[in-house]
Protein backbone atom coordinates (compact mmCIF):
# COMPACT_ATOMS: atom_id res chain seq x y z
CA UNK A 1 0.00 0.00 0.00
CA UNK A 2 1.56 3.72 -1.16
CA UNK A 3 1.20 5.77 2.00
CA UNK A 4 0.33 9.46 1.63
CA UNK A 5 1.95 11.65 4.60
CA UNK A 6 1.22 15.10 4.96
CA UNK A 7 2.61 17.68 6.56
CA UNK A 8 -0.04 20.54 7.90
CA UNK A 9 1.29 23.94 8.85
CA UNK A 10 -1.02 26.61 10.14
CA UNK A 11 -1.58 29.69 8.03
CA UNK A 12 -2.96 31.64 10.94
CA UNK A 13 -0.83 31.41 13.85
CA UNK A 14 0.62 34.65 15.13
CA UNK A 15 2.71 35.37 18.12
CA UNK A 16 2.18 38.65 19.99
CA UNK A 17 5.38 40.16 18.89
CA UNK A 18 4.52 39.88 14.86
CA UNK A 19 2.26 40.99 12.85
CA UNK A 20 2.07 38.85 9.94
CA UNK A 21 1.75 34.84 10.45
CA UNK A 22 4.31 32.97 9.28
CA UNK A 23 3.38 29.50 8.38
CA UNK A 24 2.56 30.51 4.80
CA UNK A 25 6.25 31.51 4.14
CA UNK A 26 7.37 28.14 6.86
CA UNK A 27 5.57 26.13 4.55
CA UNK A 28 6.85 27.60 1.47
CA UNK A 29 10.30 27.23 2.90
CA UNK A 30 9.82 23.06 4.13
CA UNK A 31 8.32 22.44 0.55
CA UNK A 32 11.79 23.95 -0.98
CA UNK A 33 13.85 21.89 1.66
CA UNK A 34 11.67 18.83 1.01
CA UNK A 35 12.33 19.00 -2.41
CA UNK A 36 15.54 19.27 -2.42
CA UNK A 37 16.06 16.08 -0.20
CA UNK A 38 17.83 13.13 -1.54
CA UNK A 39 15.27 10.78 0.10
CA UNK A 40 12.33 9.92 -2.32
CA UNK A 41 10.04 9.90 1.00
CA UNK A 42 10.82 13.15 1.71
CA UNK A 43 10.23 14.45 -1.57
CA UNK A 44 6.56 12.81 -1.69
CA UNK A 45 5.35 14.51 1.54
CA UNK A 46 2.54 16.60 0.63
CA UNK A 47 3.01 19.96 2.55
CA UNK A 48 0.04 22.13 2.89
CA UNK A 49 -1.32 25.00 5.28
CA UNK A 50 -4.53 25.27 7.25
CA UNK A 51 -6.46 27.37 9.15
CA UNK A 52 -6.31 26.98 13.06
CA UNK A 53 -5.04 24.20 14.28
CA UNK A 54 -6.37 25.82 17.77
CA UNK A 55 -2.51 26.17 19.58
CA UNK A 56 -3.35 29.45 19.56
CA UNK A 57 -1.79 30.17 22.77
CA UNK A 58 1.94 28.20 21.32
CA UNK A 59 2.13 29.64 18.04
CA UNK A 60 3.13 28.17 15.27
CA UNK A 61 1.74 24.82 15.12
CA UNK A 62 2.10 22.14 12.60
CA UNK A 63 1.09 18.71 12.18
CA UNK A 64 1.93 14.73 10.54
CA UNK A 65 -0.36 12.47 9.70
CA UNK A 66 0.03 9.55 7.53
CA UNK A 67 -2.41 6.48 6.57
CA UNK A 68 -2.46 4.02 9.35
CA UNK A 69 0.16 5.84 11.13
CA UNK A 70 -0.43 7.45 14.57
CA UNK A 71 -0.41 11.45 13.73
CA UNK A 72 1.38 13.98 15.37
CA UNK A 73 1.00 17.75 16.74
CA UNK A 74 3.52 20.03 17.46
CA UNK A 75 3.22 23.86 18.74
CA UNK A 76 5.92 26.37 19.30
CA UNK A 77 8.00 25.96 16.25
CA UNK A 78 10.09 28.42 15.52
CA UNK A 79 9.45 29.54 11.69
CA UNK A 80 12.60 30.44 11.01
CA UNK A 81 15.45 28.07 12.87
CA UNK A 82 12.73 24.71 13.51
CA UNK A 83 13.69 23.67 9.67
CA UNK A 84 16.26 21.06 10.49
CA UNK A 85 14.75 19.35 13.30
CA UNK A 86 11.23 19.23 11.57
CA UNK A 87 12.68 17.43 8.34
CA UNK A 88 14.63 14.84 10.89
CA UNK A 89 11.28 14.48 12.82
CA UNK A 90 9.84 13.27 8.86
CA UNK A 91 12.66 11.06 8.15
CA UNK A 92 12.17 9.17 11.66
CA UNK A 93 7.97 9.19 10.33
CA UNK A 94 8.41 8.43 7.11
CA UNK A 95 10.68 4.97 8.22
CA UNK A 96 7.93 4.03 10.95
CA UNK A 97 5.45 1.11 9.66
CA UNK A 98 2.55 2.53 11.83
CA UNK A 99 4.14 6.17 12.94
CA UNK A 100 5.36 5.11 16.72
CA UNK A 101 8.56 7.31 17.15
CA UNK A 102 10.72 5.89 20.20
CA UNK A 103 13.49 8.00 20.23
CA UNK A 104 13.06 11.60 18.90
CA UNK A 105 16.32 12.26 20.21
CA UNK A 106 17.58 13.12 16.57
CA UNK A 107 15.09 15.75 15.91
CA UNK A 108 16.53 18.08 18.34
CA UNK A 109 13.98 21.30 19.55
CA UNK A 110 10.88 19.33 18.27
CA UNK A 111 10.95 16.72 20.39
CA UNK A 112 10.43 19.51 23.19
CA UNK A 113 7.43 21.33 20.87
CA UNK A 114 5.17 18.00 20.59
CA UNK A 115 1.43 18.45 22.21
CA UNK A 116 -0.06 15.43 21.07
CA UNK A 117 0.11 11.60 19.49
CA UNK A 118 -3.03 10.78 18.05
CA UNK A 119 -2.97 6.75 17.28
CA UNK A 120 -3.64 5.34 13.92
Amino acid sequence: MDVTHKLHVCSTCLKDTETDPQGETLATELRQLFANSDDAAIRAISIETVECMSMCDTPTSLSFRATDKAAYLFSGIDPSADHDDILAFAKLYTQTDDGWITDARPCGRLRFCLTGRIPA
